[in-house]
């Protein structure tokens, strides 16, 4: 049975890729951008690719929910990377050697230093007892989002400490096509992985919210599917993403029976993203919780709209001073 969401499970392309001395298509620091070729990769067949489950790739800022001081809570994202000295090092290597193989860390001299609470992420390989850089030279990890955290402000907006829970956007159980916004236990989040989308996370590509009134959702991985996925084939799912109202996402996550996750996005086939509306914030959406969402940074908004239900998610706007939605 496959497991959505989890932090056990690793991450590959599903097509054998090629690095382009050219600037990023989807970060402006990065000088060289990662491309497709039209090879489905050796890892993609053996995973056995074309019996995956399909799910929309959301583009947002990765967490973790884990316990911290005996309690659930909610983890944020923090890779450790190499120091100055190192990434020239590591730099250097790869010029020339073509790649990283061969280069050797010193996983304790080599990296800046990481909060005591900071935790490897679970995926993450150990050599001589210590967490092991992954072949960019970082080390996946997490650290717990504290409410007075000015850093993680966002990640703190959707969570409720006190009373242990969580501000999902999900699909509807009694209908797969319309979201709902919740709020959810956090114990019934344990061990999964989740995406922070919103306002003031990675440019809000689904126009979520506004600068005066931002809103921000946690999504479980996996939990969006396509549900007419094209043949895993370069060119039929380049036009898909270009031509059909479903391809409007940032990529696609194939979770394989095996628990392999495998992805495409948009830039590895040369397309552009967010190329205007987006599936996600032209799907509509309910709104559900009563009393529970007033805990929120922006919750005495959604408990006005509590019941409402609104024909695209971005339409959701929380006015605490004014009309609240349309």
């Amino acid at each position: 049975m496959r497991r959505l969401g989890s932090v056990q499970q690793k991450m590959a392309c599903v097509f054998v890729t090629e690095v382009k001395e050219e600037q990023s298509r989807k970060r402006d620091s990065q000088r060289f951008q990662v491309v497709a070729t039209e090879r489905v990769s050796r890892v993609a067949l053996e995973a056995n690719i074309g019996r995956a489950l399909a799910t929309e790739k959301l583009d947002g800022t990765c967490c973790y929910v884990t316990e911290h001081k005996g309690q659930p809570h909610l983890w944020a994202r923090l890779d450790r990377k190499p120091n100055k000295q190192a990434e020239r090092r590591f730099r250097k290597h790869q010029q020339s050697h073509g790649s990283c193989q061969g280069f050797a860390w010193n996983v304790e001299e080599d990296f800046k230093t990481v909060p005591e609470t900071w935790i490897p992420a679970h995926r993450v390989k150990r050599h001589s007892g210590h967490p092991a850089p992954d072949e960019h030279g970082h080390i996946l990890g997490w650290v717990p989002v504290e409410r007075e955290s000015r850093q993680h402000c966002w990640h703190a907006a959707v969570v409720d400490y006190e009373g242990g829970a969580a501000l999902v956007l999900r699909p509807s159980a009694g209908d797969r096509d319309v979201l709902e916004i919740v709020s959810v236990p956090l114990e019934q989040l344990l061990g999964q992985t989740l995406e922070l989308i919103g306002t003031n996370v990675n440019g809000n590509p689904y126009g979520l919210g506004s600068k005066k009134h931002p809103v921000h959702y946690l999504m479980s991985h996996g939990s969006v599917q396509i549900r007419n996925p094209p043949p895993v084939d370069f060119q039929q799912l380049r036009s898909w993403f270009r031509e059909s109202p479903e391809g409007r996402v940032e990529g696609i996550v194939w979770h394989c029976e095996d628990g392999m996750l495998m992805k495409v996005h948009r830039h590895h086939l040369g397309l552009k993203w967010p190329g205007g509306e987006t599936r996600l914030g032209d799907t509509s959406v309910v709104v559900h919780g009563d009393g529970m969402l007033d805990k929120y940074d922006g919750g005495e908004g959604l408990f006005r709209l509590n019941g409402r239900r609104f024909s695209r998610l971005q339409d959701v706007q929380l006015d605490p001073d004014g009309e609240d939605g349309l």
